[in-house]
């Protein structure tokens, strides 16, 4: 019998739910590419930065310092990128967990998304560049 889903709750939670989501983007036709140019051999340095980044936005451990989006400013992304990084990241989620903070996770990632994708839009049209 399979257990129930538990809710994302500490450290080695947000490693799995990080994990897993990346193993899915690195192999994605559309979004792995991007992904993959942009970080190269520097997976783990990635992956690390996202245990900090998740583990300060879900469970409140301030563990992340920095400003997300201006390295994402310059990608080749728009709005079916963005989808489809979303749609990982759900799925992924319910893969795993279920509870409070996982629908937190999902809520946040949606928000995320939009920002991320209308910034990224912002600048390319302006010429304008991120402040930090």
């Amino acid at each position: 019998m399979k257990q129930p889903l538990q809710d994302i709750s500490n450290l080695n939670d947000i490693r799995i739910l990080v994990n897993s989501f990346y193993q899915k983007v690195r192999v994605n036709q559309l979004i792995g590419p991007v992904f993959n140019e942009v970080i190269r051999d520097q997976w783990p340095v990635h992956l690390e930065k996202m245990y900090r980044f998740w583990e300060t936005l879900l469970l409140g451990n301030k563990t992340y310092f920095g400003a997300p989006f201006p390295p994402h400013a310059q990608l080749p992304a728009d709005k079916e990128h963005f989808d489809t990084w979303l749609r990982l990241w759900q799925e992924t989620v319910d893969e795993h967990f279920k509870g409070p903070v996982a629908d937190e996770a999902r809520w946040r990632a949606d928000k995320m998304a939009i920002l991320f994708l209308s910034k990224i839009r912002y600048y390319r049209h302006t010429g304008k560049t991120p402040l930090i």
